[in-house]
This record gives structure tokens, sequence and C-alpha cells, in this order.
């Protein structure tokens, strides 16, 4: 006898209903293709229709007073706390990451709501003397700052939950109002939001969560009501998309391949520590994962064999859902199989693997490089994969060149007891940020995070994104 499944269903979130409308996509575990649900898609009407939403929901959202914007955040936040077993579950299943790294993220997202909310009562101004001149006599001005209207957000898959809310905490604590579009690989945790928010109280229309392929969300990106793109994802999409803004605003946040140094006044045993973390956690399927390993001479040797030893002792691969695992699948089969021919393009060319450099399905295996030259596209592109090189210096400047030879220019790490070397780094790095005794992928949600180059344009954290997410008006009173 058999027996039926049954496949939950997630409906898309539109103007403060949940419908069952559009094009219903099953979505599934990247580690073992099993089913996670179904999500419904929003097609090129539906886009067009949440754009008329999202303009009522701006007109509700500006004249609600600060506190109750602060409370409809609180309350997402406490939605949450509430359920972060079973979001961190959801999280684990569609994007295949780590449970102990979902539990982070969604703890990491109650801190980006709750900041937003402390962030919504500190949106000030100023008040200026502007009798400089015998023209402006007894006159005095003011600036407020305010909400720009309608934004769109487009959010990738490698952190589901909390870069969705990044785009979403300051869009609401600004007083906008905000559409976002989730990866099409993993968008159940953001309309895990959508449920949140609309208990909360989030006026209709104020956030919207529509899943939808890239040729759907054109009426979106094209649309003049819409005041400004935040994108998190690949360079190219993200440029393309700068391209076809028009006169929008547009933050960016596109990826790199981080660096980091290793002098040899540091502390080798968590350094190593560290690096294993950054390399591989994930897959290394996060902007900031470590690619590049910069380490000194004399310490080089001692450095790469305790890396090794620790890619076979505690880099545990394997189901998502399993405590101990640190990385599991690649999103998808043919990501992993895109890793597997740039390292293999690179050893055709001299490079040599010193760990790892297997692929089973959608598995590809910690891998540590060698010999690398910077013409290999594991040096000088995004892998976004469980893949880092290391190379020697011998002089600091060296290293903090090395790492700054890149297109790339998100953040960097430098493990070093010296200041002056550190203080070097950062003046010297062109990145939007330098983690001293730290590896590049350190990120707490309220700092400024954003990159220079090819990495993007515009700031992440709670308060900077909200200064993007509005604008300064001045008013100048005569009181003569």
């Amino acid at each position: 006898m058999s027996t039926k499944t049954n496949i939950k269903e997630y409906p898309l979130y539109l103007n403060g209903k949940f419908e069952k409308i559009g094009i219903k996509k099953l979505i599934t575990n990247p580690y073992d293709g099993k089913p996670v649900g179904y999500a419904y898609f929003a097609d090129k009407k539906i886009a067009s229709e949440a754009i008329g939403h999202a303009g009522e929901g701006f007109k509700k959202m500006k004249s609600l007073p600060t506190y109750k914007r602060a409370e409809i955040l609180d309350g997402i936040a406490r939605g949450i706390e509430e359920n972060l077993e079973e979001i961190a579950r959801t999280i684990a299943l569609e994007a295949g990451k780590p449970i102990k790294y979902a539990r982070g993220e969604a703890s990491r997202c109650i801190i980006t709501f709750r900041t937003a909310a402390e962030e919504a009562k500190r949106i000030g101004g100023e008040v200026m003397p502007l009798d400089w001149a015998e023209s402006a006599r007894n006159r005095m001005g003011y600036t407020r700052r305010f909400p720009i209207g309608i934004i769109f957000g487009i959010t990738p898959f490698n952190f589901p939950l909390n870069l969705a809310a990044h785009k979403i905490a300051p869009a609401m604590a600004a007083g906008n109002s905000i559409i976002l579009k989730p990866a099409s690989t993993d968008p159940i945790s953001a309309l895990w939001l959508a449920r949140l928010a609309h208990e909360a109280g989030a006026p209709a229309g104020s956030f919207q969560v529509l899943p939808a392929s890239a040729g759907d969300i054109q009426p979106i990106i094209q649309d003049e009501r819409v005041k400004m793109i935040s994108f998190t994802g690949s360079a190219g999409v993200g440029w393309s998309l700068k391209a076809k803004s028009g006169k929008k605003r547009i933050a960016l946040e596109l990826g790199g391949n981080a660096g980091a140094i290793v002098d040899k006044e540091c502390d080798i045993d968590y350094a190593v520590q560290r690096c294993l973390m950054g390399s591989f956690a994930y897959a290394g399927q996060v902007c900031i994962s470590v690619q590049r390993i910069f380490i000194h001479s004399e310490i080089y040797d001692d450095f790469v064999g305790r890396m090794i030893d620790g890619v076979k002792k505690t880099v545990k691969v394997g189901d998502p859902l399993d405590d101990e695992v640190m990385m599991s699948a690649l999103i998808r089969e043919e990501d992993a199989k895109r890793v597997e021919s740039w390292v293999n393009e690179a050893v055709d060319g001299g490079a040599k693997i010193l760990a790892g450099g297997k692929r089973e399905g959608s598995v590809y295996m910690p891998t540590i490089l060698t010999n690398v030259k910077r013409d290999m596209k594991v040096y000088k592109d995004e892998i976004f994969g469980p893949v880092v090189l290391v190379d020697k210096f011998d002089t600091f400047d060296e290293a903090v060149r090395k790492v700054d030879d890149s297109r790339y220019g998100l953040q960097a790490g430098v493990f070093t007891r010296d200041l002056e070397k550190a203080l070097f780094a950062y003046e010297n790095i062109e990145v939007g940020g330098v983690m001293i005794n730290d590896v590049p992928t350190f990120r707490i949600d309220p700092m400024p995070y954003g990159g220079l180059k090819d990495s993007g344009v515009g700031r992440e954290g709670l308060k900077y994104a909200i200064e993007e997410m509005t604008e300064q008006r001045l008013m100048v009173i005569n009181r003569s």
C-alpha cells in the first residue's frame, strides 16, 4: 500500500494577504534533493500589482509615529525568538546551511530587527544658525530625514533570512514600503518574515514578499514609482541592475575574493582556527569567505600543516541537520561542478592540491591549493565554494599588495600583534572593512558593511542603510 506525502505550500505575501497565486514551484533540499515545500512565484502581472499596493503602503508607513514603527520591528524580532528552532530548520533544509549556522543566522536576525527598532528612534536632524552673511540675517535652518518611498530588495540564497532582514528592517524603520524578491532556490525563509511582520501589525502593502524569476520582476525594476533598489548578489547582475536603474538610488553588495594576512607575530593556533571557519563554513558560500591566505614565510610550513590537519579533523562534511557539520552541499550541483572545473583548471596550470579537490554530487570537499597564479580563476574571481589558496610573503608591504591585488574590495583580515602593521593594512587595502586579528568573514549586523571596486556601492548595517533609504530636507525660517 502506497502512502501519499503531503508537501506544505507557501503562498506569496501580497498587500497584507497570503495568496496562492502565480506559479507553484517545488523547493528542495540541496543536500539530498528531498522536497521542502511548494512556493508560489509571482508573474509580471502580480509584480505590477505589488507596486500599486506598495504605494499605498508607503502612505501608511510614513504617517506612522516612530514608536509604532519600532513596535512592529520589535514584534518581528520577538516572533523570530519564539520560533527560532523552526526557522533555523527551514534555513537548513532549503539552503543546505548547517543547522548550527542556521541558528546563528536566525539569532543575528533578531539583533537586526531590534537594532532597526532602536535606530528608528534616532532618525534626527540639525538646527543651525545661517546668519553667516548679512543677507542671511535672522535666519535659522532645520534639517530632517524623510523616507524616499518604495524600495525593491533583492536577496541571495546564502543568508535567506538575515540578508532579507537587512533590506526590510531599515526600510520599515525609516517609514518606507518595501517589496522583497528572495532567491528562487530558498524563498520560504523570507516568507517566515512576512508571517511575523503580518502578526506584528505591518500595514497592508508596507512589506510584500514575491518569489519570482528575474524576467518577472522587470516591471518593478523599470517602474519610476520605485525609488530605490537594494541588491545583494553577483557582480554581473548587480552592475547590470545599476545600468538599468535610471534615476533610482541603488545599493549593491556584490561579494569578493577576500584575502587574509597571517603575520609571524600572531597567535598561530587562533589564526588557523579562524581561517578554517572562514574558508569552509557553509561550504564557502559567503561573500566574505576566506579565499586567499598570505602567510609569512617564517611560519608558512607550520601554518599550512595545521590547516591541512584541521581540514581532516575539524571540517565535518554531511547532512545540514547534523549539529557537528561545518559544511554540506553547495546550493546546486552545477555550482559544485563549476568549483571543480576551476580547481582542475588551476591544477592544469601548475597549482597543487594540498587537501580535498574532489566532488561527490553537489558536495565539493574542503580544498586547499598552493602554487596558484594570479591570472587563475581561483585567485582573481569569486569561487563561492569551499576552496582556499595559500601563499607566502617575506615583507608586510608585499602581503598588503597581494591582498589588494583584486578587482573586489569587500573585507580583508590581518592577524598581527604589531599596531603599525595593522594601521598600514587599514590605510592601504582598498576594501570596505579590515578585520584585525580575525578573518574577513567577521560581521556583526549593526556595523557598516559594504565594498569598493567590483564589490559594490553603498553600505548595509541598520544606521547606514537608513541613511541611504532617506533623504535630507532643509527648512529655512526667516525670523525678521
